[in-house]
């Protein structure tokens, strides 16, 4: 968890110090994207792998769908709810 934090960290001082680089801050979000497609492909390779997870994909797949549209849900009723108190500007209520 440590060298997670680590990683971050870095991450984050790099940022800032790399953020007037335009040609820089496009590679990295290239870069980015690439990397979360080749972890979702990674995932659905191991998924592919499972056995157990293959035979009841049906009703797994069931339980994903109503976790993900509960979280969805509540991420923007959260969100909404914190935009009003916290980032609502006097002048638009």
């Amino acid at each position: 968890m440590l060298i997670v934090l680590l990683f971050l960290a870095a991450g984050i001082f790099a940022g800032h110090l790399l953020k007037q680089k335009k040609n820089i801050i496009l590679l990295s979000n290239k870069l980015l994207m690439l990397s979360i497609f080749l972890l979702l492909f990674l995932l659905g390779v191991e998924v592919g792998k499972n056995q157990t997870i293959l035979s009841n994909f049906a009703d797994i797949g069931i339980k994903a769908i109503l976790i993900s549209l509960s979280g969805i849900f509540s991420s923007v009723f959260l969100s909404m709810f914190v935009y009003r108190i916290f980032f609502r500007k006097k002048d638009e209520e």
